[in-house]
């Protein structure tokens, strides 16, 4: 007990610590118990936040006063620290440090998540640095004036872009050798008993590297103890829900039942749909079929903009029919399958259309499907091509091919709807097709193109469930 006790003690006497400092390495785990409620509260914000980081990054220049006021103000609505002199920081800094810490271990699984979360952790790494570069709250390793001009000749001549003028105006750091090996190796600082001498513009060069390469090992370690965190049934599923987490509005509660007819179907897919639906839509209608992922990712998205469970049925039976399946087939191998992605068949499980990060990250599609993400899953020169055939702009091309190189493909994707919708700038952050479908009806004239009757049409109050997601359609005949 006296141990237990000991150590509860000195858990609390070093996150004190860890909690007085404006900047974190996160080098240090949290030490404390939280509910499972405060595990994915903060979980979600924190994901919220690195996603807001990744689109200003696109839609702003770095660092620019206007990128910088639209992350603190994201950051003071989400209970992060946002400014370094803001009074008691220490329950914003708390919650900074356990939901890195939460984001770790869901991120930290496959290649593709490792490397999103990286950089979006040392882009609000090195905002958060600037913020304490300006206050000086760096100058344990500032040298003093009078050891500048000492100095002065021997820092001009080994610093690059660095003058007389320039010189005095220019912050320098003493920093160990050891810590500063890449400027070292390239002879772009002055060297001196063990010590290099860097100005202020490679100091951060030289922190951020240092934060990103720390951060790469430790994902690495943490995915070595995943099979230890998966064996606890509480975690498991938030975790994996987590990497796929969406945090936008509920597409699964259905507001528009009935709006949209059959006959619209076609003319919405060229105005209203997001590429990957577009494109689901065009294989439906060439090959009177589609498989397993494609099915679900596309009946989900009907289901969300409105169509009935009835309208569904017709829709399905009529184009398979047109192919290699006839009605009695249909109605002995797929009907199930539709009144199931509808709640009324098997577990009664309501399920919800898929988000941009579900489509993106699962269930990647093979030879012979249409499902998953264009600008993630397509080949590049296959993507052009087909972005050529709908009309999009050479300039407007080469801007989605540049966000899909960066894997910004949600980006990419709001990119292709303000190229498709002549807007200079969405006013909205892309994160679910059905969202794009909305926004773009709304763009349209407030859902103009959906009927205007309802006739009766009962809306869906059933809460969104992710449970029983992976049930899938049954297999083709």
């Amino acid at each position: 007990m006296l141990f237990s006790g000991r150590r509860r003690k000195l858990a609390v006497n070093a996150q004190t610590e860890i909690y007085g400092q404006p900047l974190q390495f996160y080098g240090q785990p949290p030490l404390e118990n939280i509910s499972l409620s405060e595990f994915e509260t903060f979980a979600v914000d924190r994901l919220k936040l690195l996603k807001t980081v990744e689109t200003l990054g696109v839609s702003y220049v770095k660092a620019s006063e206007q990128y910088s006021f639209k992350l603190m103000n994201e950051s003071k609505s989400l209970n992060f620290p946002y400014r370094p002199e803001a009074g008691s920081m220490y329950d914003k800094r708390r919650k900074d440090h356990i939901s890195h810490f939460i984001l770790r271990l869901a991120y930290c699984q496959t290649e593709d998540l490792r490397r999103w979360f990286i950089q979006q952790e040392v882009d609000l790494f090195r905002h958060r640095f600037s913020e304490l570069s300006s206050l000086k709250l760096i100058n344990n390793f500032q040298i003093s004036v009078e050891e500048k001009k000492a100095l002065q000749d021997k820092l001009i001549s080994s610093s690059a872009g660095i003058s007389g003028i320039t010189v005095e105006d220019q912050d320098f750091y003493k920093v160990p050798f050891q810590d500063a090996l890449d400027v070292v190796r390239m002879r772009k600082v002055y060297l001196k008993a063990g010590y290099v001498y860097i100005p202020h513009q490679d100091i951060v060069t030289i922190v951020l590297n240092d934060f990103r390469t720390r951060l790469s090992k430790a994902l690495a370690l943490t995915a070595r103890s995943l099979p230890a965190v998966h064996s606890d049934e509480r975690l498991q599923p938030l975790l994996n829900h987590l990497s796929h987490a969406y945090v936008g509005q509920d597409y699964s509660i259905q507001k528009n039942v009935g709006k949209i007819s059959l006959e619209q179907i076609d003319s919405l897919s060229a105005k209203s749909f997001p590429l990957c639906m577009r494109q689901l839509h065009q294989a439906l209608r060439e090959n009177h079929h589609l498989r397993h992922g494609g099915r679900m990712q596309y009946g989900l998205f009907l289901k969300g903009i409105g169509l009935s469970l009835e309208q569904a049925l017709q829709f399905w039976r009529s184009e398979f029919i047109r192919g290699k399946v006839d009605a009695d087939k249909f109605d002995k191998a797929y009907a199930y399958s539709v009144r199931h992605m509808f709640g009324k068949e098997g577990k009664r499980t309501d399920y919800t259309p898929f988000s941009c990060m579900k489509v993106i990250l699962s269930n990647p599609p093979s030879q012979g499907d249409h499902h998953g993400c264009p600008f993630r899953h397509s080949d590049p020169e296959l993507l052009k091509q087909k972005l050529q055939f709908y009309k999009v702009s050479p300039s407007g091309i080469h801007q989605i091919l540049e966000l899909v190189k960066g894997m910004h493909y949600q980006l990419a994707c709001q990119k292709y709807f303000e190229l498709t919708h002549n807007v200079e700038d969405a006013t909205f952050s892309l994160n679910h097709p059905n969202q794009y479908f909305t926004e773009s009806q709304k763009l349209l004239g407030t859902g103009r193109d959906m009927k205007r009757e309802t006739d009766g049409a009962q809306r869906s109050q059933e809460n969104a469930s992710t449970k029983g997601v992976n049930e899938r359609w049954q297999e083709d005949g």
